[in-house]
């Protein structure tokens, strides 16, 4: 419970040197102390020396690590069947109508894949069959996946790979630290930006196919968004012909509490809708929703398979995770925890001047850490030590935002009160190890 952090044990320098040699430096490393991790279930992950670790950072294990559910349901089906979608099979119509009836009347049709950045990057390809057009606009810091067409859109990280023509970004719509931060007209000036970018994809040769937004903004820091932005900009968009793809990679399946999917959140129907990560709690499966109008104007000249999306196994996976959310009422009770947990942070701001902003909602929330109350000066490494010595006081935790100051909390859905208030005792002693910040304006 100090600041006192071990330093890298022998067995974990010699697993770390062994993972660099078999799979290349690539690959990166969360923590300073990197966790080797051995088991888990609910919230909780264990280490090979015994710890263990309050997991509020995994969106993965949607419904907890290792839910028993989900464990029987696809060891059940691979007892049976697996095999790709050129086979009849009910379990995967059954759960394309359970998933589309979760989305509004003209989003009925799903495809399947196995990854949030596969559902992305099928979902350009029907927007620009369906428009015509190649033209992406996406806002600055977003991240949507790792292939080759979708780090062109992945504006988060750097990248050696020239971005394409094709490809504008926006402003993120901050309203803390954004261009037009406590402006009255911030949702009208945020959106004006997807007209210039039209502009400037016409000035290049190009009309837009799409408008792609995390509807949370989750890479971009999870920022309070001017209410209206996003029905402004998508209304921009489609009046020149392009769509707009809502990606519910992180935010969707209830997480939200307020609402099954982010885009719900924005009163803003998409054309077409992306899912992953949480969908099969760690089994490999993920959507496009969209409308038969796109389907159609796709399979004109494009037919669509793939090995291992949407098989029998990665459906009973994900039904299984659906019959979970809706019996545990796990979107009621992530706004219940949710809120108390934000108002347990709301305390700790009190005493704290490092926080600057509490923001999100239901188990999707964010604190940014600030050095000037005033300024909105970012924390940046203050930011890096809290998520290291939260790490070494039993929390496992990220951060995120343009500067990477925001402290992401996004926790499994069965996360309680009790485990909110763990949280918040470790918040606190890690906040007090780090004092030192500038003042918070007095009042």
């Amino acid at each position: 419970m100090n600041d006192a952090r071990p330093s890298i044990s022998p067995h974990l320098k010699k697993l770390i040197e062994r993972r660099q040699r078999l799979m290349g430096k690539a690959y990166r490393l969360f923590y300073e102390q990197p966790v080797h991790v051995v088991a888990g279930e609910g919230v909780w992950l264990h280490d090979s020396d015994g710890n263990k670790y309050l997991d509020v950072y995994n969106n993965v294990p949607h419904v907890g690590h290792c839910h028993p559910q989900v464990v029987e349901a696809i060891s059940k089906q691979a007892q049976t069947l697996n095999t790709h979608t050129r086979y009849l099979h009910d379990l995967v119509l059954e759960y394309a109508g359970r998933l589309t009836a979760k989305f509004p009347d003209k989003l009925d049709i799903a495809m399947f894949a196995c990854s949030g950045t596969e559902a992305n990057e099928l979902a350009l390809r029907l927007a620009r069959a369906r428009t015509g057009a190649s033209g992406m606009i996406v806002t600055e810091h977003a991240y949507h996946g790792t292939s080759w067409a979708i780090a062109q859109i992945t504006t988060c990280y750097e990248s050696g790979e020239k971005r394409g023509d094709n490809i504008v970004t926006v402003p993120t719509p901050d309203s803390f630290r954004g261009l037009y931060a406590n402006d009255d007209l911030a949702a009208d000036k945020y959106a004006d930006h997807l007209r210039m970018a039209i502009e400037t994809l016409a000035q290049r040769g190009h009309q837009p196919a799409a408008f792609i937004v995390d509807t949370i903004f989750s890479n971009e820091g999870l920022p309070t968004v001017p209410p209206g932005y996003l029905q402004k900009a998508v209304a921009i968009v489609r009046k020149a012909g392009g769509l707009f793809v809502a990606d519910e990679v992180q935010p969707g399946f209830g997480r939200l509490g307020t609402h099954f999917w982010g885009f719900d959140s924005h009163g803003v129907v998409p054309d077409i809708a992306t899912m992953g990560k949480p969908m099969g709690n760690g089994y490999p499966v993920s959507a496009v929703v969209t409308s038969e109008d796109v389907i159609d104007s796709f399979q004109q000249d494009s037919h669509y398979f793939n090995t291992f999306g949407g098989t029998p196994v990665a459906c009973a996976a994900a039904l299984a995770v659906l019959d979970i959310v809706e019996q545990q009422e796990l979107q009621a009770k992530a706004l219940e925890t949710g809120n108390y947990l934000k108002e347990g942070l709301k305390q700790l701001a009190a005493d704290h001047r490092l926080i600057g902003d509490i923001r999100g909602t239901g188990l999707f929330l964010g604190i940014d850490l600030v050095r000037n109350f005033e300024n909105h000066e970012p924390a940046v490494s203050e930011t890096k030590k809290a998520v290291n010595l939260l790490r070494h006081n039993g929390v496992l935790i990220g951060s995120t935002g343009q500067y990477d100051n925001v402290l992401k909390i996004r926790p499994p859905m069965v996360f309680s009160k009790n485990n909110a208030d763990l949280l918040l005792q470790k918040l606190r002693i890690v906040l007090g190890l780090l004092g030192g910040a500038h003042e918070r304006k007095p009042g």
